[in-house]
């Protein structure tokens, strides 16, 4: 999933999936062992305050800085794997809703 847009970057946010662990651009994990299985993602991109909130199945896992003001869209789904994984790659989404405040 990511949130583009931003003051200093091209993005905001970044969640990748690196060896079945679901992390902030590459570093700071989120969630572990996804591979197969269900999950409930939600994030809270308060510009205001300069903040994003990822929450893993109703539990919040991560609170990072936002890049400052822009216009902002999200993407969900798979953009590229790294050499040398599988050529298959697979994501499920349901329910997604866009709230605005």
């Amino acid at each position: 999933m990511q949130i583009h847009g931003a003051a200093t970057e091209a993005t905001t946010l970044q969640l990748r999936v690196y060896n079945g662990d679901l992390k902030y651009y590459g570093n700071n994990a989120v969630a572990s062992n996804i591979y197969d299985k269900w999950l409930r993602l939600n994030v809270i991109h308060n510009v205001g305050a300069g903040k994003v909130t990822i929450f893993i199945d109703g539990k919040q896992k991560l609170v990072v800085n936002g890049h400052g003001r822009a216009n902002f869209y999200f993407k969900y789904g798979f953009y590229g794997a790294l050499s040398a994984s599988t050529n298959y790659m697979e994501s499920r989404w349901e329910e997604v809703k866009l709230f605005k405040k």
